[in-house]
This record gives C-alpha cells, sequence and structure tokens, in this order.
C-alpha cells in the first residue's frame, strides 16, 4: 500500500521562467567571495547559479505541492549537472518532478529533479534536491 509521502512521486512542481543577468552573475559571484575574472564578464557562471535561478524566477509553489510545514523543513543537499553552457540573456525555463518520495528516521524526504531549458529548448542544466520536513512536537518561539 503506498503511502501519503510515497503519493507524491511524480508530482510536477510547475514551469518557471528566468532571464539571466549579467548583474545577478556578477552579484553571486561576489556574494560567494568568489573572484574568478569569467564571472566578471559572464563567460561561466558559478558553479551554483542554479540556486539564483530557483530563487528568482518565484518558484514558491512547492511547499504548497508537498503540504510541507515550512517551520520544520531543511534543506538535505543539491545537486548541479551543467549538461550546456548558460549565458547572460539566456531565458531559462525550469520544470521539476518530486523523483523520489519516503520517511526515515520520523522525517519525511522528497528528492526534485529539476530541467532547465534555455530560450532555445536546449538542456543546460539537471538539479537534484533533498528536502528534508521533521517531524514531532511543534516548536514554540
Amino acid at each position: 500500500m503506498e503511502s501519503k509521502i510515497e503519493s507524491k512521486i511524480g508530482t510536477k512542481t510547475g514551469t518557471t521562467t528566468f532571464t539571466v543577468e549579467l548583474g545577478k552573475v556578477k552579484e553571486f559571484a561576489r556574494a560567494l567571495g568568489d573572484p574568478h575574472p569569467s564571472y566578471e564578464t559572464g563567460e561561466c557562471l558559478p558553479p551554483t547559479f542554479g540556486t539564483v535561478i530557483d530563487f528568482w524566477s518565484g518558484d514558491s509553489s512547492l511547499s504548497a505541492l508537498l503540504n510541507l510545514n515550512m517551520a520544520k523543513v531543511l534543506h538535505g543537499g543539491q545537486e548541479y549537472e551543467y549538461v550546456g553552457k548558460i549565458r547572460p540573456g539566456d531565458v531559462i525555463t525550469t520544470e521539476g518532478e518530486v523523483e523520489n518520495a519516503y520517511t526515515k528516521a520520523g522525517m519525511n524526504f522528497f528528492v526534485v529533479r529539476k530541467t532547465y531549458r534555455n530560450q532555445n529548448g536546449e538542456t543546460v542544466l539537471l538539479s537534484r534536491s533533498t528536502i528534508i520536513e521533521r517531524h514531532g512536537e511543534e516548536e514554540s518561539d
């Protein structure tokens, strides 16, 4: 019998769009403390730039789709695989899906895989993130 958590496998996260701006590339590299000259020109992007795409594209629907209690959510991990080049000016469309969902040690785990495509429909980035939702008594302030 499939659990409530396992029933989330296959859930689509929706589509978001983000235009890569050179200013955001520079800003992110500076926030990381990485002075690599190619980040200043946009020739290359910091390896975790997918996080900027996710946050600035307005992708806030995941918590609602998974019915998460955000006060109990932990970021369990993140992987990025660049399969193409992302450049300033590119319009990136992101689609995601819950790849796995399970309960372990009193916590819910959701593995979300996202595909990032440029304006030409080319896949340029793949990501996999793990979201952990703790269980237990409600925490007080």
